[in-house]
């Protein structure tokens, strides 16, 4: 279990899409955080990578070709 305190305006919002989908708060917040840990871990396994100095580099045409567009 996790306590959290979010401002009176997010909670009133969570409040209305809750009343008018039937779906619980506790279900917006477990999708809402899912999709925000997946955004920032994609972003910092990019900056893994971007700093690895010896990967390879890819123009935007040499990485369309490779995926066939």
């Amino acid at each position: 279990m996790i306590t959290a305190r979010i401002p009176k305006e997010i909670e009133k919002r969570l409040e209305e899409l809750s009343e008018l989908t039937h779906r619980s708060k506790s279900f917006y917040i477990r999708e809402a955080l899912k999709a925000y840990l997946e955004d920032l871990e994609d972003y910092y396994i990019s900056l893994e990578r971007l700093a690895d100095k010896k990967a390879k580099r890819y123009t935007l045409k040499e990485a369309k070709k490779k995926i066939g567009l």
